[in-house]
């Protein structure tokens, strides 16, 4: 059994030549470092895990191309890139928050203009006389929000079938609320 590698030793291998399992390693050592960093900053898992990925690309990315001169500050890389990616993601959040205060009001009634009258009442009935199983994959997709993965583990059914149903059902919904018009 070899002796396992400083994070030092593992970032010169992948500069020297892409080590392909010591990028892996690399990355399972990380991975949940940087994950902590980003539960404790961002106070979202899925950002948290958004942030995973794109530190461990810049970092690979970085050892790969030699711009990490001093491999021995790998860790020290590593948790800089981290705090300088979710600066920029509270930057670009705030930025959205500037501009939808400044503009949102505006955007409004152009949104109205272009959007289509929409009979609730009739949508309803539509909804109503649709099969069972066509029925559950429109409200899980379009109010509940679940994926095709997961309306499909619910109901059963391969992601395929999932989408081949939801097409079904919005055009015989379609099909419905033409009549109505």
């Amino acid at each position: 059994m070899e002796p396992e590698l400083s994070d030092t030793q593992v970032a010169r291998r992948i500069g020297s030549g892409g080590d392909r399992a010591a990028e892996a390693d690399l990355c399972h050592r990380l991975a949940p470092r940087i994950r902590l960093y980003g539960l404790r900053h961002l106070r979202n898992a899925h950002a948290a895990e958004d942030l995973v990925q794109q530190v461990l690309v810049t970092t690979l990315e970085a050892l790969r191309a030699g711009r990490l001169r001093e491999p021995e500050k790998l860790v020290s890389f590593v948790l800089g890139t981290c705090r300088m990616t979710v600066l920029d993601l509270r930057r670009g959040v705030r930025r959205k928050e500037r501009l939808l205060e400044r503009f949102g009001v505006n955007l409004l009634p152009v949104a109205e203009s272009w959007m289509p009258c929409l009979d609730r009442d009739q949508l309803t009935r539509c909804v109503e006389r649709l099969p069972e199983r066509y029925r559950s994959v429109i409200v899980m997709t379009f109010y509940d929000e679940k994926t095709s993965a997961d309306v499909g583990s619910f109901l059963g059914v391969s992601e395929a079938n999932v989408r081949v149903i939801r097409h079904r059902a919005l055009h015989q919904l379609r099909a419905c609320m033409a009549v109505a018009e």
